[in-house]
């Protein structure tokens, strides 16, 4: 850069802060800018905490939403109020800069219909996941099984949906690829509980046992919702005789009401010296006459 260029920046700098009309011009900008970008946020809190609000007052009201639901259309309600409000306010500083919308929008319109032909998944994926929650398939904090994965859902977007397995990891799945979903929370689940007993033990004594237990974890534990109901003998085997206990429980409770009531029947049966089979060696010793 030549001496004359940087003297005629200088002079346009020193010419640009000389000008108040453009000084003012410039403060006022920015002080809109700034004025923009804090109305768009307090926009996003005020929208989400209304929606959050009437969301709670339809779950008092006299016809309820699910809860699972509400919280489901208040995540997406959250990100398409999100996203709209910060384009809107991109556009008006980009306009406060002096930037013209028209070629930005007419582009971005053509750009919008590039992008509808060339990413046809995308518009899969969003158009999949607004039937998945308006259809209710499945909800924010089900448990569901997608494809191999399994977990709790975290977030249905408009695009993805996280599920979080048991044992941390978290899936993320494109909404256009899900197929088929197994919901266990949407209804009551069924605990299955079968014991073997030996073959030398009492059946009606064993049964009777497993009433009792029954009985006494239905009182007693709140996650099992009718009492449960045992079956007799579901199957004769090798070495044991085969009792079935079903217990209906709440949503995705019937894996820990299993565990409980094994534990509990393992507990009377040995009060009772009812045996559970187990493997056992037997050996004899034949013993042969000496030859005289």
């Amino acid at each position: 850069m030549t001496w004359l260029q940087e003297n005629a920046i200088v002079k346009a700098v020193v010419n640009y802060f000389e000008d108040p009309d453009k000084m003012l011009a410039t403060v006022v900008d920015i002080v809109q800018i700034i004025a923009i970008f804090v109305a768009a946020k307090i926009i996003v809190k005020i929208a989400n905490k209304a929606i959050n609000k009437m969301l709670t007052a339809k779950q008092r009201g006299p016809i309820k939403i699910d809860v699972r639901r509400s919280n489901t259309i208040f995540k997406l309600a959250n990100n398409i109020i999100t996203y709209t409000v910060n384009f809107i306010a991109i556009m008006l500083i980009l306009s406060q800069l002096g930037v013209n919308l028209g070629p930005i929008l007419a582009g971005a319109g053509v750009l919008g219909l590039a992008i509808g032909f060339g990413a046809q998944s995308l518009v899969k994926d969003v158009i999949t996941g607004f039937f998945i929650i308006f259809e209710d398939q499945f909800a924010v904090g089900d448990i569901v099984q997608i494809d191999q994965f399994k977990g709790t859902v975290e977030q249905i977007g408009i695009r993805v949906t996280r599920v979080r397995s048991w044992t941390g990891e978290v899936h993320i799945i494109p909404n256009g690829n899900i197929k088929q979903v197994t919901n266990f929370s949407m209804h009551n689940s069924v605990a299955v509980v079968d014991v073997a007993i030996a073959y030398e033990a009492n059946v009606d004594e064993a049964i009777e046992v497993l009433k009792s237990v029954s009985q006494r974890l239905y009182e007693s534990h709140d996650n099992i919702v009718a009492e449960p109901n045992v079956l007799g003998v579901q199957m004769l085997g090798n070495s044991e005789i085969v009792l079935r206990t079903t217990a209906e429980c709440k949503p995705n409770t019937h894996v820990e009401i299993t565990r409980v009531m094994h534990a509990e029947i393992k507990k009377e049966f040995d009060k009772h010296g009812i045996e559970i089979p187990y493997p056992k060696t037997i050996t004899y010793l034949k013993s042969e006459k000496a030859a005289e």
